[in-house]
């Protein structure tokens, strides 16, 4: 879908091409691009600001070549680039134009590394060009077939596995976005694990994946609770990628909640409508699994994804249950609710138990208090270990995912006890909703070096933005893909 070209624009023909312009300066060494600019600029109402555009129609071999402001060459770096791409192909998508040629800035020029520049148009332009139109009868938009970045031979021959690994990922994204914005009648827990499995054994990978009978077998009381409610009963996937040689083993968990209700204590008027999006978390470590797969980094990895419909009913479990977890501590429901969290105990204790990976990190759509303290765009980081949330934090700064660290004190586990269990589902302070729910979790990771990210804030969207459309974002994908480069 994207690739690395080099082109005389004095020969080769070319249909559209997208030009970053700054409004102070100079940002390309193609002489060509830059003679294009100059006379960009000869024109009095484009000045390169921020969100300019200037069209000019048969310049050199170009039939149509698009300016795109970028501002002040101070404010240029990777997300802005990012932008740049993904509104350049969502264009492209509104006008019916199938195949488009991205002029790529100069490293010198801008001050940034080039395989920074290469990341940011690429994945940019790829997950720009999504759409997700399943269930229109008319598809009135069709992605852009072809689209290359201008860069000299020479660049094109360094970066073109770059350009493919980025590819990848974004591909990852895109199904991790598909699969959370499918509605829940066309996604059970038991479909679901036939797409995740389906999709993974097409890149072989190990998939193991437990229906109710075998979770019931395993004591995994937990999974079986929340599920309870439901005629869909629940699964738990496990998805292996083994490298030849490997010495370290990194395992990703991802909440899956099909469908959240809330259970018995059931959410107030329209909070449930987006509630699909509850198994994002899932989505994500099931895609990143994929993804893995296809670029074969050196380590092993291990996705588990716990698959439950939350629903009340005559069979739902209640506030004041007391729950039998894998792990063996009990459990007092104190919110039905609260559930995420426990599904994800019966996954991580699993996992640690019986495959005993070096680090493990939990991705989950956890809580409405992590998006109170940070808003709708930024994921919040729970870890004791300063290097993996450092690591994590370092990730989402490079494909902007972003995350920040949020305290764990030892104190605030005291509003988890229970009078006649060893913990309860929820917390009796008020306020620090997101921090004693990961607190909760990390009572059944042993010394397991582990970490929690709450998606909740940036794991869907309800408006288009620059390279994603209204629904899933598909974030984690790129951050955990990055991640483990780092582990």
């Amino acid at each position: 879908m994207l690739e690395l070209k080099s082109l005389n624009l004095q020969k080769d023909k070319v249909g559209t091409l997208f030009v970053p312009v700054c409004e102070d300066k100079e940002i390309h060494d193609n002489p060509t691009i830059a003679s294009l600019v100059k006379k960009a600029h000869n024109f009095k109402d484009f000045k390169g600001e921020k969100d300019d555009e200037l069209l000019l129609y048969d310049q050199e071999k170009a039939d149509r070549v698009i300016f795109s402001g970028l501002g002040k060459l101070e404010k240029l770096d990777a997300e802005a680039l990012r932008t740049f791409a993904g509104k350049a192909i969502k264009k492209c998508i509104s006008k019916d134009i199938s195949e488009v040629l991205i002029a790529v800035p100069s490293a010198k020029k801008t001050g940034l590394e080039m395989s920074d520049i290469i990341e940011a148009l690429t994945s940019g332009a790829c997950l720009g060009n999504h759409i997700f139109d399943l269930y229109k009868k008319e598809k009135k938009k069709k992605p852009v077939q072809e689209i290359a970045l201008l860069v000299n031979a020479e660049t094109a021959k360094k970066f073109n596995k770059l350009a493919s690994d980025i590819s990848i990922i974004c591909e990852g994204t895109i199904l991790a976005r598909e699969w959370i914005s499918t509605p829940s009648n066309e996604k059970s827990p038991e479909q679901l694990a036939k797409a995740i499995a389906d999709a993974a054994e097409k890149e072989q990978l190990g998939v193991t994946v437990f229906d109710e009978k075998v979770l019931k077998e395993k004591g995994c009381g937990a999974i079986l609770a929340v599920g309870s409610g439901s005629e869909k009963p629940p699964r738990m996937v496990i998805l292996e990628y083994k490298a030849k040689n490997a010495e370290k083993t990194v395992a990703f968990v991802g909440k899956g909640i099909t469908f959240d209700s809330g259970g018995i204590n059931l959410k107030p008027g329209g909070s449930s409508r987006d509630m699909k999006t509850d198994m994002s978390g899932a989505a994500a470590v099931a895609a990143t699994l994929i993804t893995i797969a296809k670029l074969k980094p050196k380590i092993n990895v291990i996705g588990v994804m716990p698959l439950v419909e939350n629903m009340p009913s005559g069979s739902a479990y209640r506030p004041g249950d007391i729950l039998r977890t894998y792990e063996g501590k009990t459990v007092e429901v104190g919110n039905t609710d609260a559930e995420g969290r426990l599904i994800l105990i019966d996954a991580l204790s699993y996992l640690v138990k019986n495959y005993k990976p070096g680090t493990v990190v939990d991705l989950a759509t956890l809580t409405g208090a992590c998006i109170v303290a940070l808003g709708e765009k930024i994921a919040g980081v729970f870890s004791f270990d300063d290097s993996l949330a450092e690591a994590i934090v370092s990730s989402g700064k490079k494909t902007h995912e972003r995350c920040w660290r949020l305290p764990l004190p030892e104190d605030y586990k005291e509003s988890l006890k229970s009078e006649i269990a060893d913990l309860n589902n929820i917390s009796d302070m008020n306020g620090g909703g997101s921090i004693t729910a990961a607190l909760f979790l990390s009572e059944f990771v042993g010394e397991t070096k582990w970490a929690h990210i709450d998606i909740a804030g940036p794991s869907s969207i309800s408006k288009p933005a620059n390279y994603c459309g209204a629904g899933g974002t598909g974030f984690g994908v790129r951050l955990l893909c990055d991640l483990l480069e780092k582990l």
